[in-house]
């Protein structure tokens, strides 16, 4: 690979740079697959409510052209950047690197404050789901001096934490355990088409939409929603120093997962709307299980309701695989304390991060389903548009770099590639301040938004007094500084 021309070089390039110590890439093809099937999806469960609050008509047309309109640009983009910049850290050393400090910083601030939202819903899917074998799980409470606990806040935590120590025991356990879960996550899906595509007794897209709402109010009540289902595809960047040839897995695995994401929810979905319809079934969390049962009986419901466990288990640990790696590189970058950027010896995993990220999603996990849904689709929404702007600016100040993969089509497709997400997050958060107000459709998220422009102001002085300026070295992918 030939070198930059010229040179590249930060302010502090005259000082001597050390390369900084990343982790032993360990994860193939098969793995970064599976850790993007559940930073993306986790299957269709999930996808009840679409259909419950649009039609069914309008929640298929949402799952076909979701992956166009918003997946797509997002997944090409994402290709560009991690072959360019396959680093520790991911978006936020790409967004430093394009847009400088202040913005990089505000990527990385503002994913972790979406991951403190993310994370906690899959405890409360985890329980949800268990629910269907242990229903006391949603009722029972345990008096604690002058507070009643909730049991589901209990397992919730447990389930936090165990999934936390199997994080701190290496990116590679998450790949292999990854691709277990995908197919204990993926057979009873498999089941239903298989033995519902002889049980199709309804048309699968009537009602097209709720009776009583519009095409448009239809499409914008399940736009939130979709969108959550199909998030994720920048999650893995943050890990590209364990991966195995990022360069040319990271694409690879793109291209195969968004097809695969899409047929794994359009398939089932259509034949379960075939075999039973919309009107006997209310389509909400925990609907497929009652498909289930009605395609195959009480049998197949326990495989459904415990692939539903599982798919709660492999995303929140490929998430938190992800988020613990943000405060490890604003901690590697002056930012945050240094015990935040050490690593286990043998296992070059970000300890004290995940315990950190474990103790946030422990509290955080008692807000309801649909407040964290929102704020993880908008915080994070705001990240992607700096990493749409990052490719943009890279283009034009550097169209020297290597691009192993390149955004096909002429110079002006990565502005219609930003209109496309931009247009959908737009129509998204109008129709949810129309639904719930502003406070509680966009006031928490801007918050959030602006508490990264005061952790700037407050942590700058830190970095400063250490003089840490890592960049990236686009002829290895490695950082130095």
């Amino acid at each position: 690979m030939q070198g930059l021309k010229g040179t590249y070089m930060s302010s502090t390039a005259s000082a001597v740079q050390v390369q900084v110590r990343t982790a032993t890439r360990k994860l193939g093809l098969g793995a970064i697959i599976g850790i993007i099937f559940f930073s993306v999806s986790g299957g269709p469960y999930g996808l009840e409510d679409v259909v419950g609050s649009s039609g069914a008509g309008m929640a298929v047309l949402l799952i076909i052209i979701t992956p166009i309109i918003y997946s797509l640009p997002i997944a090409l983009m994402v290709a560009e950047l991690a072959t360019m910049m396959p680093v520790s850290g991911g978006y936020y050393q790409w967004v430093k690197e394009g847009l400088g400090p202040f913005w990089g910083f505000q990527a990385g601030w503002w994913a972790w404050v979406a991951s403190w939202f993310d994370l906690a819903i899959y405890p409360v899917l985890f329980v949800e789901f268990m629910s269907y074998f242990f229903p006391a799980l949603q009722e029972t409470t345990y008096a604690v001096g002058p507070l009643d606990v909730p049991l589901k806040w209990i397992v919730g935590v447990i389930f936090i934490w165990l999934l936390a120590g199997l994080n701190m025991l290496g990116s590679n356990i998450v790949g292999d355990s990854s691709k277990i879960f995908l197919v204990i996550v993926l057979l009873p899906f498999l089941l239903i088409v298989l033995i519902g595509v002889f049980k199709m007794d309804f048309n699968p897209i009537s009602p097209f939409t709720v009776e009583g709402i519009t095409p448009a109010a239809a499409f914008g009540a399940g736009l939130f929603v979709i969108m959550w289902n199909y998030a994720g595809w920048d999650g893995l960047s943050t890990v590209a120093g364990d991966i195995d040839n990022p360069r040319k897995n990271y694409p690879k695995a793109l291209a195969i997962s968004i097809p695969m994401i899409t047929a794994i929810y359009l398939i089932p979905t259509v034949i379960a709307l075939g075999v039973v319809g919309t009107s006997d079934v209310e389509w909400t969390a925990g609907a497929f299980t009652v498909v289930a049962e009605g395609v195959g009986g009480g049998w197949l419901a326990v495989v459904m309701s415990i692939g539903a466990v599982v798919s709660a288990v492999g995303l929140f640990s490929a998430w938190l695989l992800s988020y613990s790696r943000i405060p490890f590189a604003l901690a590697s970058d002056g930012y945050l304390p240094r015990g935040l950027a050490w690593q286990h010896p043998t296992r070059d995993t970000p300890v004290r991060s995940i315990i950190i990220a474990g103790i946030i999603c422990s509290l955080v996990t008692l807000l309801p389903f649909e407040q964290l849904a929102a704020l993880s689709v908008l915080v994070g929404g705001c990240v992607i548009m700096l990493e749409f702007l990052t490719l943009i600016i890279m283009r034009r100040r550097h169209p020297e770099l290597p691009r192993p993969f390149r955004v096909p089509g002429p110079d002006w497709i990565p502005y219609l590639l930003i209109a496309l997400p931009a247009t959908v997050i737009s129509i998204a958060v109008w129709f949810t301040v129309q639904e719930s107000g502003f406070l509680a459709g966009v006031g928490y998220a801007l918050a959030g938004l602006l508490s990264g422009v005061l952790a700037y102001v407050l942590l700058r002085p830190m970095k400063a007094r250490r003089g840490v300026d890592k960049r990236v070295n686009f002829e290895t992918g490695e950082l130095i500084g």
